[in-house]
Order: structure tokens, then C-alpha cells, then sequence
């Protein structure tokens, strides 16, 4: 099986260990990441607050390098697929904006590329059984809260994947590994990470805010698909003992797929996760 692959900004910067251990991972269950050649920044939040046309010709310019493939597209950066997945949907519905992309862009839409997040992607093409059976070494005792931030299954008539308000595939994809997953009641808030650099004492008490309410869930870690809320969570916090490691769920299926490299990638974090994977035995 094979995918194309946006990597984005993020994944070969600040967030290595989550494109390390997405490869890694969809190689060991047989899904193949094709990354696109050439591929643009996505514009991301900073785009379409100055300039809606730019928001929608940059990630169409990923579109076309996958639509060249001809292979539906993996985006494993929360803001990253929101972006193409907003672009792809202004394509498909809108045929003035269509026009001016295609003359933009120098390219022909045919709408025969599917995007995914990557969470998405190994939810529908490899399934949760099929991850569950792959396991080796379970996360016993490991309690989670999983954070699905504002980006990830909104706005639902364009993502059209889990519950926009309510979401549940990263929550069975831990339970699949053999960790607990804690309900809680801020999976979908924003961390604010497009006001991390602008706004950082506002960002600070938005973190703090989840980082608290994921320890009075009883969690020991939280658990994400968004680099931007990844390194917001573990970078943007007060010093109050909000210690909690924020893992990319991809790290855990390969720590409980117990691939060779799974190790490494937590040297990456700023929070060190080593020690709570150590209290738990599953690290050496």
C-alpha cells in the first residue's frame, strides 16, 4: 500500500520524532510514504490571516505534486492537513476559486486525490485491529489523555472524520496498545499554538490550563497529532510541576510495536519521557 506524503515544515525541524517514527511505523504495517518531491509550505495559519487566495494556492500546489502521483495524500501535521484538506474542498466546491488556483498553480484539478491525516490514513487503511494484532510489548499502565486540538476534525463538513466535538480514533488507537486512554473534557481545545510567538504569555496560561486539567484527569502523559500542540504543550508551560511528557501517537505504536528505533526519538522531547516509560518498565 502506498500513500504520498507531505511531510510539512514542522516534521524536519522541531518535530523530527514524530516524521522518524510515522515512517517508521507505516513501514513495520506495510503502508509505504511517497513523499512528494518539491512540496511548499502549506502557509499554515499565517497565510490565510493575510491573504485567503495565497491560504488556498500553497497547499494546492501539494495537491498537484500528489495529484502527479496518483496516489491519495498522508498529512501527519494537524495544521498541515487542515490546510490541504481546506484547499482540496474549496476545489471541489468552488469553481471561481477553482479557476484561479489551476491559473495560479499551472495545473488542471481533477479531484481524484484523497487527503488524509496521517491518523486518519492508519485508522481507514490499516484499521485498529490490525495495529492491536502488530502489538509486542503493551503500555500497561500507562495513562493517557489524548488531545485532538482544534485543527484535526474541524470544521467537520470538511474533514468529515471522527466526531468534531467528540473524537475517538487516537482514544481506540491507545486503548489498542494496551495504555489506558482518560476521558476528558478538553480534547478538542485550542493550545494556541498560531500565537506562540506573538502572544506567548496568553499561550502559557492556555497550556497550563490543559496541562492541569490532564493531571487532575489522573494522566501521566497526554498524547497528540499536531506537532504545533506537541512542542506548544511541552514548551509552553509554567513551572508548576506540569512535568507531563506529550507523546505523538505514532512514538506509541512503535514503542508498543517495540520497533528498533523508538527509543531515539524520545531524546528529541523536552519534556524527557524516559523516566515515566521507565517507572512503567517499558523503556530500558
Amino acid at each position: 500500500m502506498k500513500l504520498s506524503y507531505f511531510p510539512g515544515c514542522s516534521l524536519g525541524s522541531t518535530a523530527k520524532e514524530y516524521d522518524y517514527s510515522a515512517r517508521s511505523v507505516c513501514q513495520a504495517l506495510g503502508m509505504e510514504l511517497v513523499e512528494l518531491k518539491d512540496w511548499v509550505c502549506c502557509g499554515a495559519t499565517s497565510a490565510h490571516s493575510t491573504n485567503h487566495l495565497l491560504s488556498i494556492a500553497l497547499p494546492s500546489r501539494n495537491l498537484a505534486l500528489a495529484q502527479e502521483t496518483g496516489l491519495d495524500l498522508a498529512v501527519p501535521c494537524s495544521a498541515c492537513y487542515n490546510r490541504v484538506k481546506k484547499a482540496d474542498y474549496n476545489m471541489r466546491h468552488n469553481d471561481e476559486m477553482r479557476q484561479k488556483i489551476e491559473e495560479i498553480v499551472e495545473f488542471k484539478y481533477r479531484g481524484q486525490v484523497n487527503v488524509y491525516s496521517l491518523l486518519e490514513a492508519l485508522i481507514t487503511k490499516i484499521g485498529v485491529e490490525a495495529i492491536a494484532k502488530n502489538v509486542k510489548k503493551p503500555l500497561k499502565g500507562l495513562k493517557v489523555v489524548c488531545f485532538y486540538g482544534c485543527l484535526l476534525v474541524r470544521p467537520p463538513e470538511v474533514t468529515c472524520f471522527d466526531n468534531s466535538e467528540n473524537p475517538v480514533a487516537l482514544d481506540n488507537i491507545v486503548k489498542a496498545l494496551g495504555a489506558e486512554s482518560i476521558p476528558w473534557s478538553y480534547k478538542t481545545d485550542c493550545c494556541g499554538a498560531n500565537l506562540g510567538l506573538t502572544s506567548s504569555n496568553v499561550v502559557q496560561g492556555m497550556v497550563n490550563r490543559l496541562l492541569e486539567a490532564a493531571k487532575e484527569a489522573g494522566a501521566m502523559a497526554l498524547v497528540t497529532a499536531c506537532p504545533l500542540c506537541q512542542s506548544n504543550l511541552e514548551m509552553r508551560r509554567k513551572e508548576r510541576g506540569t512535568d507531563l511528557p506529550a507523546f505523538y501517537f505514532t512514538e506509541l505504536i512503535g514503542l508498543a510495536m517495540d520497533l528498533p528505533d523508538c527509543r531515539k526519538w524520545f531524546n528529541l522531547h523536552l519534556i524527557n519521557p524516559k523516566p515515566l516509560l521507565q517507572s512503567l518498565s517499558l523503556a530500558d
